[in-house]
């Protein structure tokens, strides 16, 4: 099979190798899609991903496809299912997993950061990481499963109310999400900033009741219009650098909640105004990763929930891993999958 290795060092290499064995408890999956993620990108830049990275490895997180084989004792699963990957695993034994904070294990594992993942033909995963997908669902559908659980778990982080009123910062992949988890969860208004003039468009053919060009005009005269007041209920920011924190914090009304839900630049700081959380009596949160939201994201795929189609906008081979990556840093994409033959 081809496997695309990273190295290191921005650095891959494709091999051709033998398909991977697997376990009693594993499942062989046929890989069909895997999304490129910004932790990726995080990766290639030589940061942390979500647990500690040991090359060669093979990244790819965002994995579905086809079960090929499965182990003895697996039986919930059986060749021909069509599967999406939860790439996380955890210890059960350390200090958060105890309290039912396991997203914050001391010892995370991950399919695609520190166990070979999905930029490859085959990947065997442990079957309590796989979840059906409906047959009539695009397995690049599939494949957003995994981020698409990261946002539920930040949706959940914001606590959006039935008629609240929600600015996301971001119109990315992310952003055009959780635009649509927020219009699901009940706001009755959602707006979207974002300077790319294409996901503004792109955002309100999803829906958004109104978008913001953060770069020309005043946002806080933009956000007034269209809300009918002066900040809104939550804001959720989904970009990950310092301009983008400072409008999130800006567009918050008194009482509101600002979820930080990008995975920003090891190091990157933001100046907070405390009298401002103070004045405001702000909420303020984070997200890490997708504990125990899978299962519901792949719910909200099987029923045709969400839209993909106009978010995936690039498609490339395995062998082309390091253009995929370049192409989702760029601002004529929104989501790069790699799709195998």
């Amino acid at each position: 099979m081809k496997a695309t290795y990273f190295l290191g060092g921005g650095r891959f290499e494709t091999r051709e190798e033998p398909i991977p064995a697997y376990g009693a408890d594993d499942v062989l999956v046929r890989v069909a899609a895997c999304g490129i993620c910004g932790t990726d990108v995080h990766i290639w830049h030589g940061d942390k991903g979500s647990a500690e990275v040991t090359p060669p490895v093979v990244l790819g997180h965002e994995l579905a496809g086809v079960v090929e084989a499965v182990g003895a004792g697996v039986t919930a699963f059986m060749p021909g299912d069509h599967v999406t990957v939860d790439p996380n695993s955890y210890c059960g034994r350390c200090r958060w997993c105890r309290i039912g904070k396991k997203q914050l294990c001391e010892r995370l594992y991950a399919v695609g950061v520190n166990r070979n993942g999905g930029f490859a033909e085959y990947c065997s995963v442990p079957q309590a990481q796989c979840f059906l997908l409906d047959p009539e669902v695009p397995l690049r559908y599939g494949a957003m499963t995994e981020p698409l659980a990261c946002c539920l778990h930040g949706i959940d982080r914001a606590r959006i109310r039935t008629g609240d009123t929600v600015l996301v910062v971001g119109g990315g992949a992310i952003g055009l999400m959780m635009l649509q988890l927020a219009r699901l969860q009940g706001a009755s208004k959602v707006v979207v900033s974002e300077p790319v003039a294409m996901r503004r468009e792109i955002a309100l053919s999803l829906g958004a009741d109104g978008v913001i060009d953060p770069v020309h005009g005043s946002v806080a005269e933009r956000l007034e219009a269209i809300l009918g007041r002066p900040g809104a209920d939550v804001v959720i920011e989904c970009v990950g650098n310092t301009l983008a924190v400072k409008q999130a914090f800006e567009a918050a009304d008194r009482g509101s909640t600002v979820l930080l839900f990008s995975v920003p630049k090891p190091g990157t700081a933001h100046p907070l105004d405390l009298m401002d959380v103070y004045r405001k009596e702000l909420t303020v949160v984070g997200s890490m990763i997708n504990p125990d939201t899978h299962a519901r994201a792949a719910a909200l795929i099987n029923g045709g929930l969400i839209r993909f189609e106009e978010i995936i906008t690039h498609s490339y081979p395995v062998e082309k891993l390091e253009e995929a990556i370049l192409m989702q840093m760029s601002d004529a994409s929104l989501k790069v999958v790699v799709e195998m033959a």
